[in-house]
């Protein structure tokens, strides 16, 4: 699927749909136009500036955890994180992300979330 045009990257996984925001406006564009409410979302955390990170979840049930990894690292990847060798990402359903009144592009709020250490890595195979 190709994504030039677009706000966000698109990558594939084992059939999952990973999309990475581009910046701060197409951030917020990806996670709250884009996202379905049961899509993951994932960002760096410690309030790194990154991209937003979203994998199609069309079945609603439990991502693998392999896909919640690689995408993770894909997070870590688009951020400011890049060069560390761990870095913590957080993750949770589009539904628990919401954005306050007034916040700039890119500052969103989570209301439930979990975390998981990755190591930064590239998408090998394309994607744009």
């Amino acid at each position: 699927m190709a994504s030039k045009g677009r706000p966000y990257r698109t990558f594939v996984v084992d059939g999952f749909e990973i999309l990475v925001g581009r910046g701060e406006d197409d951030n917020d564009t990806l996670t709250f136009d884009v996202a379905q409410p049961d899509d993951l979302w994932l960002h760096v955390g410690g309030g790194t500036p990154g991209s937003h990170v979203v994998v199609r979840n069309p079945g609603k049930g439990e991502l693998p955890a392999a896909i919640v990894e690689r995408a993770a690292s894909l997070a870590a990847w688009y951020s400011k994180s890049r060069n560390a060798k761990s870095v913590a990402v957080s993750y949770c359903k589009a539904s628990d992300v919401s954005k306050r009144r007034g916040a700039p592009a890119g500052m969103v709020e989570l209301a439930r979330h979990k975390d998981i250490k990755v190591k930064p890595a590239a998408f090998e195979g394309g994607g744009d």
